[in-house]
């Protein structure tokens, strides 16, 4: 495989009454697109990943949560998430880091560099004072909204963007 490299998902987003945003388990599903580093060619669909699914990596005993192969070039990629590798590379979003962009993730790419990603369902997070809990909170529209009975307030997460970072 060729060298890998480490890229960080990083969001940033306007919390209102609720804290800790987080990718909900190991099944949560990671919505992103690729280039080939190989020839240059992008996915134009989204592909998906959890750190549930792992397939063998061709001509190694290894294992990745994404192998796939460049339409163009034909060369093998894999993406692993690295939770397993590097503590704590899955972090929450608190209140703390509100509208400041922060990691959550980080991928080991081989062969490929993440160039999209497509938040969706699968989030959750805490009312800020009750801790409420919110699961299934969807930011496919790039925010959501509810309202916490026990703090008789509304909920918020609103302006989500993200961004990708190379990770020594």
């Amino acid at each position: 495989m060729s060298n890998s490299q480490k890229i960080a998902l990083q969001i940033k987003a306007n919390l209102e009454n609720v804290t800790e945003l987080t990718p909900d388990g190991e099944d949560f599903r990671w919505y992103l697109k690729f280039r080939c580093t190989n020839c240059g060619e992008e996915s134009d669909k989204w592909i998906y990943l959890s750190q549930d699914i792992t397939v063998p990596m061709k001509g190694s005993r290894g294992q990745a949560n994404l192998v796939t192969k460049c339409k163009m070039c034909s060369r093998d990629s894999s993406l692993v998430l690295f939770s397993d590798i590097l503590p704590d590379t899955i972090s929450k979003y608190t209140i703390e880091d509100s509208n400041k962009f922060k990691s959550i993730v980080t991928f080991d790419c081989r062969g490929i560099s993440i160039i999209d990603f497509s938040p969706r369902n699968g989030f959750k997070c805490c009312g800020i004072e009750t801790n409420t809990k919110f699961e299934d909170v969807n930011l496919e529209e790039k925010e959501w909204v509810d309202y916490d009975e026990r703090q008789n307030q509304p909920v918020g997460i609103y302006d989500v963007q993200y961004q990708f970072v190379t990770v020594k």
